[in-house]
C-alpha cells in the first residue's frame, strides 16, 4: 500500500509544478488515498497499550511473549469531521452519521425515522447494518460489569447515553441496534436484532419483542447513517494456496483454522510464527478485522454452517453438553477492558452460536456472530465455564484464523 501512496503523491507533485498552481501536497491525506483503494476499509481499534494476561506491559519485541497483539499493528486510525449540522463524517469509511440518536424507539420506528429524516438536508438516511455500526467502536473504552467507565466510541464526536438507573436500568442498558436481524432465534425462540453496546464494548443479539409479551416491541437507540452503501460487503478470492483474499478490505486470510484450540498467548505466538502461501508476515486479527468476516446470513440453526462464507473452512466442534453442530469462538488480538482485573480478557468473535446456560439449559443466548470476551488464560480442565446472568459459555481455549495485509 505504501507503493500506491508514493505513486499518487509523486504524480500530484509533477502536475502541480507543470501547471504552476498553488496546489500543495498537504491537501492530500493518507486517509483520502486509503478510501479510494477499498470499499470496506477497516478502522483501527485505537488500542496503543500492550498487555499480558494480567497487566499493562511495555511493548514486546519480536520473539517475546505477547508480541503481535493489537497495538503492535496500527492501520486506519479513526478520523471524523463534525459537519456542524448534526452529522459526523467518518473520513476513513466515507459514512456520514447522525450525531445525536435521540430517544429510544422500536425497530420499525427506526426505519420510519430514517425514511423521513432530512437531517443535514439529506434524504437518503438508513438504519445501519451491524458491520457499518461496528466501524465506530474503539477498544480504548472500559467497563466494570454493569458500571460504565469509559465509552467504546469517540464521545468528542458522538453522543453516547447511559442506561437510566432511576427507572431500574443498568448503566450498560444503552445499546445501539442495527438493521441486521439474526437469521436464527435466541433464548426460547425470540426474534432477535443485533446491536453494538458502546457502553460495554460488545455485539449481542437482543430480543425484538418483550419475551413476556410478544405484542410489545422493545425500544432501543438507533444511529442513522448515509453514504458508502458498499461498506460491509466482502469480495473474496480463493488463492489456491491455503489463503483467501478480500479485495474489499485489502486483507488476506488463512483459509482454514488449524483445528487446535489455544489460549491467548499461544494464539498470538501461533499467528506470528505461521508460514503460509509463501508469506510469514501473518498475525492475529484485531476485533474489527475479524468481525469483517462474519456472514450474518448464515448460522448453525438456518444453514447448518458457521457464520462465514463457505469459501473458508472451519472446524466443527461439540458444545459444552457434548452435542455436535457447534463452531468455535475465534480469538482476536484485542484486549477487552472489563471487570475487576480489566486486562485479563480478550475479544472473541463467535462463528457458531453465542451460547449460555440458563436454568440448566444450554441455548443460543447472543446469536451467531456476536462479539464478547473470554479469559486469556486458565487451566484447560477448568473450562468451559458459565458466567453472568445469561450463563455465557467461557472457553479460554479458542481457535485462530490468521490475517495479513495486502502489500
Amino acid at each position: 500500500m505504501k507503493e500506491v501512496r508514493y505513486l499518487i503523491l509523486n504524480l500530484l507533485l509533477i502536475v502541480s509544478c507543470n501547471n504552476a498552481t498553488d496546489t500543495t501536497i498537504t491537501e492530500i491525506t493518507t486517509i483520502d488515498i486509503l478510501t479510494t483503494e477499498s470499499n470496506y476499509p477497516i478502522v483501527d481499534t485505537g488500542v496503543t497499550d500492550f498487555y499480558n494476561n494480567t497487566a499493562i506491559i511495555s511493548s514486546p519485541t519480536l520473539g517475546e511473549a505477547f508480541f503481535g497483539q493489537d497495538a503492535t499493528y496500527q492501520s486506519n486510525q479513526h478520523s471524523y469531521t463534525n459537519n456542524g449540522d448534526g452529522t459526523i463524517t467518518d473520513n476513513v469509511t466515507g459514512l456520514i452519521w447522525e450525531q445525536d440518536m435521540g430517544t429510544k424507539i422500536t425497530y420499525d420506528e427506526a426505519f420510519n425515522k430514517a425514511s423521513s429524516s432530512t437531517l443535514g438536508n439529506y434524504l437518503d438516511w438508513r438504519v445501519p447494518t451491524i458491520k457499518e455500526l461496528y466501524s465506530l467502536i474503539v477498544f480504548t473504552g472500559s467497563v466494570q460489569g454493569e458500571s460504565a467507565i469509559l465509552p467504546f466510541i469517540d464521545t468528542n464526536y458522538f453522543n453516547q447515553p447511559l442506561g437510566n438507573t432511576s427507572i431500574g436500568e443498568r448503566e450498560i442498558d444503552a445499546q445501539t441496534w442495527s438493521s441486521t436481524q439474526y437469521v436464527g432465534y435466541t433464548m426460547n425462540g425470540d426474534e432477535t436484532v443485533f446491536g453494538v453496546n458502546f457502553v460495554d464494548g460488545r455485539i449481542k443479539g437482543y430480543p425484538k419483542y418483550n419475551p413476556a409479551n410478544q405484542n410489545e416491541a422493545k425500544t432501543m437507540y438507533f444511529r442513522m447513517v448515509r453514504g458508502n452503501t458498499n461498506y460491509g460487503i466482502n469480495n473474496f478470492t480463493d488463492n489456491s494456496n491455503g489463503t483467501i483474499t478480500d479485495e474489499a478490505t485489502r486483507l488476506i486470510w488463512q483459509k482454514a483454522d488449524d483445528g487446535v484450540a489455544k489460549d491467548w498467548e499461544n494464539a498470538l505466538a501461533y499467528a506470528e510464527n505461521l508460514d503460509l502461501g509463501g508469506k510469514s508476515d501473518w498475525r492475529l486479527p484485531n476485533a474489527k478485522e475479524l468481525q469483517s468476516l462474519v456472514d450474518y446470513t448464515r448460522s448453525p440453526q438456518t444453514t447448518n454452517s458457521p457464520a462465514i462464507n463457505p469459501i473458508f473452512d472451519t472446524t466443527l466442534i461439540n458444545d459444552p453438553d457434548g452435542n455436535s453442530g457447534q463452531y468455535p469462538y475465534f480469538w482476536t488480538s484485542t484486549t477487552h477492558l472489563d471487570g475487576i482485573n480489566p486486562y485479563a480478557g480478550a475479544v472473541y468473535i463467535a462463528f457458531g452460536e453465542g451460547q449460555g446456560k440458563m436454568n440448566g439449559t444450554l441455548m443460543d443466548v447472543h446469536g451467531t456472530g456476536c462479539q464478547r470476551s473470554d479469559p486469556k488464560s486458565g487451566n484447560i480442565n477448568d473450562y468451559p465455564q458459565f458466567f453472568g446472568p445469561q450463563g455465557d459459555v467461557r472457553y479460554v481455549y479458542n481457535y485462530v484464523r490468521c490475517v495479513r495485509s495486502i502489500e
